[in-house]
């Protein structure tokens, strides 16, 4: 679990500047296939101790293996085996995982190795890489995932983080077989073992390369890097990648959704099925959407806010391209993995905790009272383009433990409900408090508080008690908001996997700022809830509790929401593949192919 805020910036945040060799010259082979992915970001460092970002994400998992992943075309998204051999063999009491890993595995070829011929991966592989995050000297992103949850990992830390020495938790019981011993029950482990943190490195490289190791990644993946800048990344196929024929029956082929895309032509060949994979970072959606348009250049590509209304015929029920955009293009409308939603701070005496019962009880009417008045079909159709989905609680559509049949109360604007509901608990223009809106100081953040304000004059809100509480820079609204020092404010998460428990940890009262509950709510019965579940393996009775633990956040109107955008992307016709950009991510990069 995250015990850390994984914020969603709504600014846009600069990169700095690294390079690994030179961009290929001249054209292409007319008898490579190339397939150019865009993206509206880049990474700058290359190494999984530091990747942290659905950027570094989407060239991590193509260059380095990590021992799982997900099924390519499976909804909800589902485990499978990657570089080990099956899933893992789990104790009777939770605590013991014994995994076997593919022999025969190669690490592409490189200057690390004598001769420069990849060497076989081996269990001590993993054991290694994931003692790295532990290393005080990498100043790892990822050593959350595993912090006081495996045997003497931490001890190993502070007795130095010598590698030589013997992790009793962590070992290779031979070069095939990994053994991990847990401090207490942690069912999301195998889900890390999925994430990009966990992916697999050679100590020799690391050694060879020092701290330019992030700029000279050397792995077992699909892919090798050619170059790296902030404009692009280039990979060529790995001629030492394993060849596994792919069953796209197995990865959850749907004739009515991915039958027109032609995925059916992969089944039966092994991936990676392009010899050149170049990851282009445009940071403007202009520049990403005309390189896109012009057929030459960028072959997928998001389609900008600005061009929603010239592209889409139909938003709801179900996305419908204008015939224009259909016949020269694929295209899919999925829901992100994660959510936005609005929380209240509890802490702030004014909407929150009381030492009064009955202020209490008020104060828990007013934060109801302004859930009902929020209006998200007018936000969704303003901000959002008019396509996304609402829903009530934290536990978002993507993920299996979703309630399609949970009441919508929560989410319907009702202004004179709320109007009601004020008075009857003894509100007026008189006494109401001040409410503080937090946000960062970006045009489309300002724009939202102007449409929030309208909407609480419309519950009988005095518009001098609705002010805006700017921050220059999205850093400076973290740090108050981790300080406790917003009254109410917007955030956005984003799935590490795809668990309820990912997202209910954000409600968590042991988790309260500056830890990743910034709504600082505690509730002795849902926290208690939390930690049961949280040594429980997935089962009917673990989303029962879940989906009581979400109702316990609805009824005590500690958040609006959530809310999860449709993400629209386009591809050219002559790419066969179904993109992701959440869980998934850069996995289903292996998986492109381009009909030449």
């Amino acid at each position: 679990m995250s015990t850390f805020p994984r914020v969603w910036a709504l600014v846009v945040l600069a990169l700095t500047i690294v390079g690994c060799g030179e961009a290929p010259t001249g054209g292409d082979s007319a008898l490579l296939k190339v397939y150019r992915h865009s993206m509206d970001g880049s990474p700058t460092n290359l190494d999984p101790v530091q990747g942290s970002t659905l950027y570094t994400d989407f060239v991590i998992k193509n260059i380095y293996d990590t021992l799982y992943s997900y099924k390519y075309l499976k909804r909800p998204y589902e485990l499978k085996p990657n570089l080990a051999v099956a899933m893992p063999e789990v104790s009777p009491d939770g605590l013991t995982y014994t995994i076997r890993i593919k022999q025969g595995v190669e690490f592409a070829d490189s200057e690390v190795f004598p001769n420069g011929v990849g060497r076989e991966v081996t269990a001590r592989d993993f054991v290694y890489s994931l003692k790295r995050h532990f290393d005080p000297a990498n100043r790892s992103q990822g050593a959350w995932l595993w912090q006081g949850k495996i045997v003497g990992l931490d001890q190993w830390k502070d007795a130095g983080a010598s590698y030589d020495a013997v992790v009793s938790g962590l070992r290779a019981l031979d070069d095939y077989t990994i053994q991990i011993q847990l401090t207490t029950p942690y069912p999301q482990l195998v889900f890390t073992l999925a994430m990009q943190q966990s992916a697999i490195v050679p100590r020799e490289a690391v050694e060879r390369y020092g701290r330019e190791f992030g700029v000279n990644p050397v792995g077992s993946g699909p892919f090798t890097l050619k170059s790296f800048h902030t404009q692009r990344a280039v990979l060529t196929r790995n001629g030492n990648f394993r060849q596994e024929p792919v069953d796209i029956y197995y990865e959850g082929f749907d004739q009515s959704v991915h039958g027109p895309l032609g995925l059916e032509q992969l089944h039966g060949r092994a991936p990676p099925f392009v010899d050149r994979l170049e990851i282009q970072f445009i940071e403007q959606t202009a520049a990403r959407w005309n390189s896109f348009t012009k057929g030459t250049e960028a072959q997928f590509t998001s389609v900008p806010p600005e061009q929603i209304d010239v592209v889409v015929a139909q938003k709801q029920p179900t996305v419908v391209l204008n015939a224009e955009f259909d016949q020269q293009y694929f295209h899919t409308a999925e829901l992100e993995a994660g959510m936005i939603y609005q929380l209240f701070n509890m802490d702030d005496a004014s909407v929150g905790y009381s030492d009064d019962p009955v202020q209490n009880e008020r104060n828990k009417a007013l934060r109801c009272a302004i859930r009902m008045g929020f209006n998200w079909p007018d936000r969704i159709d303003r901000f959002y383009y008019g396509i996304g989905q609402a829903y009530p609680g934290v536990i978002p559509p993507v993920v299996p433990e979703f309630d399609p049949n949970m009441a919508q109360e929560s989410v319907l604007y009702d202004p004179d409900g709320a109007r009601q509901l004020l008075a009857a608990n003894g509100w007026n223009t008189s006494n109401l408090p001040i409410i503080e809106y937090g946000a960062p100081s970006v045009v489309t953040q300002l724009q939202m508080f102007e449409q929030f304000r309208g909407w609480m004059l419309n519950i009988g809100y005095p518009a001098e008690k609705i002010k805006l509480r700017s921050f220059a820079t999205f850093g400076d609204f973290i740090r108050a908001a981790s300080e406790r020092k917003i009254m109410f404010l917007g955030m956005g998460w984003g799935l590490d996997y795809p668990d309820a428990q990912n997202t209910l940890q954000l409600f968590y009262g042991p988790f309260g700022a500056p830890g990743s509950n910034f709504a600082n709510w505690v509730n002795d019965e849902f926290d208690a809830l939390y930690d049961e579940t949280a040594v429980m393996q997935p089962s009917a009775e673990r989303t029962a509790m879940f989906r009581e633990m979400n109702q316990m956040v609805v009824d005590e109107c500690v958040h609006i929401g959530g809310f999860s955008r449709t993400r629209l992307y386009l591809w050219h016709r002559d790419v066969v593949m179904f993109p992701d950009r959440g869980v998934l991510g850069g996995y289903f990069l292996k998986y492109v192919d381009v009909v030449i």
